[in-house]
């Protein structure tokens, strides 16, 4: 199993305030021979006749020595998961959850910008402390 991120329970604790159900914790990719785990599923109904939406959610702090070196690990991570995750179970969409600090300091800026467009990031945006998300980007 791997190990949590610090933001792990306020991410899962918003999720579930936000009127999510979370499904898995951790989440299981598997795709021949990739065995991965992101954090955390979570399935929320949409209306009797459409079903429900499905997530999976990777939760990443960003305190490393470098926000840029978080970023890249980040960003890494999240392209491997979104694409087994396509071909196993498209009905997920992937997102990334940062906290809201992190948010407006370091993802506001335009480089990170650029490369969150480019590869169509889907971002939770955690207050961590009221666990509460304050913004779904996509």
């Amino acid at each position: 199993m791997p190990a949590r991120d610090i933001y792990h329970n306020a991410v899962k604790a918003a999720l579930i305030k936000d009127g999510w159900v979370i499904t898995a914790d951790p989440y299981f990719i598997k795709y021949e021979n990739a065995a991965l785990y992101a954090d955390l599923a979570a399935e929320k109904p949409i209306a009797a006749t459409r079903g429900s939406e499905k997530i999976v959610v990777e939760v990443k702090s960003f305190v490393g020595r470098s926000l840029m070196h978080d970023f890249q690990q980040a960003l890494g991570q999240y392209l491997i998961y979104r694409r087994l995750i396509e071909l196993t179970e498209p009905e997920y969409q992937v997102y990334l959850a940062i906290d809201d600090v992190t948010y407006q300091d370091f993802f506001s800026g335009k480089a990170i910008q650029v490369v969150v467009q480019a590869n169509q990031l889907l971002i939770i945006v955690v207050d961590i402390e009221r666990e509460e998300i304050v913004q779904w980007t996509s």
